[in-house]
């Protein structure tokens, strides 16, 4: 998929600045590559260009493919992408795929102050990673502290209840803490030195989806991304993860078994997956019922982690918002809401960028394979 309308973007957003004013997100997935420049202009930020490239035909497999690719391979595909969206800047900020990271939770006793917490990362992090720590680069974030709610503030409550309130902000200190495997970001290191490009930063897919696609949300909300290789389930408050799982089950698993049912291609399956979904085809009944097999499995596997969440943090799930790619599957939402106790959302990330109106409804339309690639751009411009 490339922007058909680049020439139009370069009409009106080509004004003269600086490339501090341009930022480009790129999002190397395990099916596609995605980009999106965005421009500050104004004050404002507005989208530049955009485009995404399959990477299945460049391991000579259908587009949509799950794909492992050499990284010249990888280098030849964004190159491709990038030249025919027609990008205007070289420095850019990647994601790195969420499961070559752990993203784990330690509690620290109060009496570490927040000064000590850099160096008391590494020894505590030990306990969560199976590699030696001299293979991860670390990176943490403070939690923010839950404090009493209006109602257990003014509660008529035994001294027995008031004893079993969360004291957070006297007992401790809950850090967010990431490893990233320092092989992952040796290889997009070398994809970006072979692309002739330079690196202004990378970051785990998960935070820029979630800058793509939240707004002022307070309460606690699930963000489910479908991928073509897993689903990953995000449990965020106040923008910041609460709690991470993955579900092994994709897109592209739901195409591949489309294929072997139906005795159809790969390239067939994709295409009547994405043009009936869960609606089904007329004159193919079983093709809804083969999507929903996986759709309920992966929707039974959130119950499980979601059930798990709720007993721990004693917090309900009021919203849940889809996004990726595997979110456009018609009847999706459909299915999710007899499913979910929330209200379900889809993501419009492209909601956060200035762009031409008639452009509207087609953003809209790709939005949720784009999150990623929106979210790392914003956050370059800030």
């Amino acid at each position: 998929m490339i922007n058909p309308f680049k020439n139009i973007f370069s009409k009106i957003s080509h004004i003269a600045g600086s490339e501090d004013n341009y930022a480009v997100g790129v999002d190397i997935g395990s099916s596609a590559i995605k980009i999106v420049e965005i421009k500050k202009r104004g004050g404002k930020v507005v989208l530049e260009t955009y485009g995404a490239i399959a990477l299945g035909p460049y391991a000579e497999l259908d587009a949509g493919s799950v794909t492992n690719l050499p990284v010249e391979k990888v280098a030849e595909a964004l190159k491709e992408v990038l030249k025919q969206a027609g990008t205007t800047s070289t420095s850019m900020a990647f994601s790195i795929p969420v499961q070559l990271s752990l993203i784990f939770t330690i509690e620290l006793p109060v009496q570490v102050k927040e000064a000590e917490i850099a160096s008391v990362i590494p020894t505590e992090a030990r306990k969560y990673i199976p590699v030696p720590i001299t293979e991860v680069s670390l990176d943490y974030f403070l939690m923010p502290k839950k404090e009493f709610s209006f109602e257990e503030a003014n509660a008529d409550l035994t001294d027995e209840d008031k004893a079993s309130l969360p004291k957070a902000s006297q007992e401790k200190t809950n850090v967010l803490v990431v490893a990233t495997q320092n092989d992952a970001v040796s290889r997009f290191r070398s994809i970006v030195s072979q692309s002739a490009l330079s690196v202004s930063f990378f970051e785990i897919e998960i935070f820029s989806s979630i800058r793509a696609n939240f707004e002022h949300e307070l309460s606690p909300v699930l963000l489910i991304d479908f991928g073509a290789s897993r689903t990953k389930l995000s449990f965020v408050e106040f923008g910041i993860i609460k709690s991470y799982h993955s579900v092994e089950r994709g897109g592209a698993d739901i195409s591949l078994s489309i294929s072997q049912s139906l005795g159809v291609s790969f390239s067939e399956a994709e295409k009547m997956k994405k043009e009936f979904g869960l609606f089904g085809n007329p004159t193919e009944k079983s093709l809804a019922d083969t999507i929903k097999v996986h759709i309920d499995y992966i929707f039974s596997e959130t119950n499980n982690v979601l059930l798990g969440y709720e007993k721990k943090y004693g917090q309900t799930i009021s919203k849940v918002i889809f996004s990726g790619g595997g979110s456009l599957l018609k009847g999706l939402k459909e299915v999710a809401t007899n499913n979910f106790r929330a209200e379900i959302a889809i993501g419009h990330p492209f909601n956060k960028v200035g762009a031409p109106e008639f452009l509207g409804k087609v953003l809209e339309a790709i939005g949720p394979e784009f999150a990623v690639a929106v979210g790392l751009a914003l956050r370059r411009l800030q």
